[in-house]
């Protein structure tokens, strides 16, 4: 297994609303990758194309655009991960949606229940073939089928019923700018080195303390707890992903208070 180089370049795009503009060359990397190991060798390559646990890394313009067209055309397959980005986080569907990139497979799981442990893999047609046309005496698809027929899936219907009925997606996209405009408000509070955003998930970047480089977040972590408002932390990094039923007020209030949380840090 070989990896990417990651998308974060605070020194180009600090303070960037939606994609950044710089670092879709990092894309090129592939092509090394490629030229490294043969074609023939790599069955996927395997993308968050919104990254959430590792600070909120949105990609450059054009950077996923790349990958496809790598990937297609040394017959590799494309997988986003979108467990994260899955069900309106990006006030799209999917993040191949927003990004109007169509990976070959999919990896959902989170919103597609709203919380309880159910996944789902979604495919291409061409992929989906490949395992449903097979040799006649097997079967499709064949695994361990652990779960198969649990009664439970059934929320994953009734979630997505939800989504559709209530117009969360829509919602959430509408909620963009207001969002925006109130966690880039936080720019010039103590210790913050950078923010960014896309549909209703952004982060905030704070100076790490030299041999401590989780201390400072972990302090407005518990500050923020203290003050009734959670938030998710990464290293020197805030990451703040609300329900998409969250409310304009509601955004006063949260950002509000973190940047209390944020003055008040030593």
């Amino acid at each position: 297994m070989d990896h990417l180089a990651h998308t974060h370049l605070p020194h180009l795009n600090a303070y960037t609303r939606s994609q950044p503009e710089h670092g879709a060359t990092l894309a090129d990397e592939l092509e090394r990758i490629v030229a490294l190991h043969g074609a023939e060798t790599i069955a996927a390559v395997i993308v968050k194309p919104m990254a959430g646990s590792t600070g909120v890394l949105i990609p450059p313009k054009v950077y996923l655009e790349k990958l496809r067209a790598i990937n297609k055309k040394h017959g590799i397959l494309l997988i986003f991960y979108e467990v994260i980005t899955g069900f309106g986080r990006l006030g799209s569907a999917f993040a191949a949606q927003h990004f109007d990139v169509l990976p070959d497979m999919m990896t959902t799981a989170k919103g597609l229940t709203n919380g309880i442990p159910i996944g789902a893999v979604l495919t291409t047609a061409a992929v989906h073939d490949a395992f449903m046309q097979g040799p006649a005496p097997m079967i499709e698809l064949f695994h361990g089928y652990a779960c198969s027929g649990i009664p439970i899936a059934a929320c994953g219907i009734a979630t997505l019923e939800t989504y559709k009925e209530a117009g969360l997606f829509e919602r959430a996209a509408a909620l963009e700018g207001y969002r925006a405009d109130a966690i880039h408000s936080l720019r010039g509070l103590p210790h913050v080195i950078d923010i960014r955003n896309m549909g209703l998930i952004d982060a905030v970047e704070l100076k790490g303390i030299p041999g401590e480089p989780t201390k400072r977040a972990f302090a407005a972590f518990l500050a923020a707890c203290g003050k009734g408002i959670l938030i998710r932390t990464t290293g020197d990094i805030i990451a703040l992903s609300p329900p998409l039923i969250i409310s304009k007020g509601q955004i006063d209030e949260l950002i509000g208070t973190l940047g209390d949380v944020l003055r008040a840090l030593e």
